[in-house]
């Protein structure tokens, strides 16, 4: 295996899918595979979605500190057989954000990183705010703040100077990417609050039912406030082809027809921004040493948003979600994992078992990191079966061989497809996975009943 970290050329497309939706403290619905494009071609490589309103009463919120919220439950449920895992969450109050990546992809993702800012009533209990989630794709870093701003229509400069707040008091222990910022991409998305001004009930009905959106786009308030503030100029937006997503009835298309007539507005929205090029130093001697973009213009990324648009279908709560589809095309400054994991020899439950691991490349290992054996399909780094820890006297070398052994009382005994993942505890993430391999259904497994010992005819 070649030990260079940079590949010698092209550019890889990845697939990003983002949702933000305000749930209104509803349970999640059965379904969701209308909300995640599940069949879409070529498939997601990336999920990314921010929740508002998950239910935070202090008893549900103290339950779900200790077991994770039924809406993270049903996404994992519906992502992980279609070989999702999830990569991180942060959970603030009502705010959740989740991200899963395809499991080829993990050990690329790296520095995973997450924190939260609260703003409303006084930032006291976290009902306002936004909480990020930042980590380096291939060596891009990129960073995901999910909001949720402040309400009602009179608030749309205190919803910015909430926004501008975010941006400045966040920050990350990473050198060179402390501030949201200070990453490539950011996307900036949520229920931001911004209503549309003006307009009347009976101009807005129509324009909507008409289907001319763009008679409303003027007086949209985050619009026009983008206009005014040079610090949101630097974020992008699509079109807004597509019906306010606020104020619906429950369980139905029909906009507020409660006695406050809620005035329907993009209040669901999903922004991105690419760091803006360092303009070049006066001075001739400091160029010289410092590089533009950190020198990150060798290897290019470039966002390519391919939809934005709501989905109606969706009823349990007063909010429709917004769903947003990307093309990343990168130029990867890296393909190779920090650590090799392979199973030795034929696995089952009626021997003990053996695993090699190298570490390729320096990084800052621990003897509390560990390698998981995960069945494919697995939801997330702590979602394995059994668990070896690595070398516990001393850290290897760099290409050292390193030989461990998993107890056959911890191997499967009905066997299946499994993978190996090494864990890394400071880098917070899977650094090397295994290729996919086989675990024999084990002799103890007809013993113990848990399968016949005479299947379509055939002994076992």
């Amino acid at each position: 295996m070649s030990t260079s970290r940079f590949r010698s050329g092209g550019r890889d497309k990845c697939r990003l899918h983002m949702v933000t939706w305000n749930v209104a403290t509803a349970e999640p619905p059965e379904n969701l595979n209308s909300l995640l494009h599940l069949d879409v071609q070529p498939p997601t490589d990336l999920y990314v979605i921010g929740l508002q309103e998950v239910s935070a009463t202090p008893l549900r919120f103290i339950s779900d500190m200790i077991a994770e919220d039924s809406w993270s439950h049903q996404l994992m449920d519906t992502l992980a057989p279609r070989g999702y895992v999830k990569v991180t969450s942060i959970r603030m109050q009502g705010l959740l954000l989740l991200v899963f990546a395809k499991q080829l992809h993990l050990p690329f993702i790296r520095d995973i990183q997450t924190t939260y800012t609260r703003t409303g009533l006084f930032g006291y209990w976290g009902n306002k705010g936004g909480v990020s989630v930042r980590f380096s794709f291939y060596g891009h870093m990129v960073c995901f703040l999910n909001c949720h701003l402040a309400a009602h229509m009179n608030y749309a400069l205190q919803r910015v100077d909430e926004f501008e707040y975010i941006l400045e008091t966040q920050d990350f222990d990473i050198y060179n990417t402390p501030h949201i910022r200070d990453h490539k991409i950011v996307f900036w998305f949520g229920d931001l609050n911004f209503r549309i001004a003006d307009h009347g009930m009976h101009f807005l009905r129509s324009s909507i039912n008409s289907e001319r959106f763009n008679l409303l786009w003027g007086k949209d308030q985050l619009n026009m406030m983008r206009a005014k503030e040079p610090f949101l100029q630097e974020f992008e937006e699509g079109p807004l082809r597509f019906r306010p997503t606020y104020k619906f009835d429950r369980n139905s298309d029909a906009y507020d027809t409660s006695g406050k007539k809620r005035k329907p507005a993009w209040t669901d929205r999903i922004l991105w921004r690419i760091k803006p090029k360092s303009p070049p130093p006066e001075d001739e001697d400091e160029q010289a040493s410092t590089s533009t973009d950190d020198g990150h213009d060798e290897y290019p990324i470039q966002v390519t948003q391919e939809s934005y648009n709501s989905d109606m279908s969706y009823g349990v709560s007063d909010h429709k979600p917004v769903i947003a589809t990307f093309s990343l095309e990168l130029r990867k400054y890296f393909d190779m994992q920090l650590v090799h994991v392979s199973p030795e020899g034929v696995w089952s439950a009626d021997q003990d078992a053996a695993l090699n691991y190298t570490i390729l490349e320096d990084f800052m290992s621990s003897t509390w990191d560990w390698i998981g054996l995960y069945k494919v399909g697995f939801k997330s780094a702590s979602d394995y079966e059994a668990f070896v820890w690595v070398k516990e006297d001393d850290v290897p070398e760099v290409n050292d061989v390193i030989q461990l052994s998993f107890n056959k009382d911890e191997i499967p005994l009905l066997g299946g497809q499994y993978v190996l993942g090494y864990y890394s505890t400071n880098i917070q993430s899977i650094i090397g996975l295994s290729a996919n391999f086989q675990i024999l259904e084990s002799k103890r497994a007809v013993m113990e009943g848990l399968v016949p010992d005479n299947i379509n005819g055939l002994n076992k």
